[in-house]
């Protein structure tokens, strides 16, 4: 048994996503064919032609370009709450097929460890404790498959799980005006902001103004605003 942190990797993505969304964008505006277009855009300005579709909202352009991502170390908390986002694919390690009985690993709210000392070991002491269910329904289901299917329900929200996920640019900026605001939950705000540093790595001006609403727009919380949005 063993806390976790977080690992986020960018696996793969469009190869030269910003060009390639350049190219479907000008298909929308022009006579010329596909092979005129891509050459015209190896020496164009792509920086400025993107930050002036971004200004005019014509974001289905962005849709051209994926990114994929390894999570590592993030709980089922983070699970429930990611997935919400449906436009996206995701492949989650499974619960049912991967055996928690040998080692498990589950995640600390830092909010947890800044009690200090006693409260940790008190919280990590549950952890041992719905392990010790999980081995105990295990042996009484029969170890394999169908034990670990039922066994399951006796962890905890705070179990790590590890997952794939992919999401084009348009949703990608739309994931981080949500989960980067101050108001989202500590976990995937966290994530969302180490996604947010990888892909501005590899297309800066798609993400140039990316990350809570109020970054580039207006905070859409209401009454529930942090308020930093009254202080630009």
């Amino acid at each position: 048994m063993s806390r976790v942190y977080p690992e986020i990797e960018l696996i793969r993505h469009t190869e030269d996503p910003e060009r390639v969304i350049a190219l479907a964008a000008k298909l929308c505006y022009s006579q010329s064919g596909i092979d005129e277009l891509a050459a015209g855009i190896e020496t164009a300005d792509v920086g400025r032609f993107i930050s002036m579709l971004y200004s005019v909202g014509h974001l289905s352009a962005f849709e051209h370009a994926s990114f994929t991502f390894g999570i590592e170390g993030v709980s089922r908390v983070l699970l429930a709450q990611i997935t919400r986002h449906r436009i996206a694919s995701f492949s989650v390690q499974s619960q049912r097929y991967v055996d928690a009985g040998g080692e498990f690993n589950y995640i600390v709210p830092p909010a947890i460890e800044a009690l200090g000392a006693d409260a940790l070991a008190e919280y990590e002491e549950q952890m041992r404790t719905m392990h010790k269910w999980y081995r105990s329904w295990q042996s009484l289901l029969s170890y394999g498959e169908k034990g670990n299917e039922d066994a399951r329900f006796v962890l905890p929200n705070a179990a790590e799980t590890k997952m794939a996920v992919t999401m084009n640019a348009r949703e990608l900026l739309h994931f981080f005006e949500l989960r980067c605001c101050a108001r989202a939950q500590w976990e995937i705000r966290n994530v969302a902001k180490r996604m947010l540093g990888l892909v501005k790595l590899i297309a800066p001006n798609v993400f140039a103004k990316a990350g809570a609403a109020c970054v580039a727009g207006v905070c859409r919380e209401g009454k529930m605003s942090c308020g930093k949005a009254n202080e630009k």
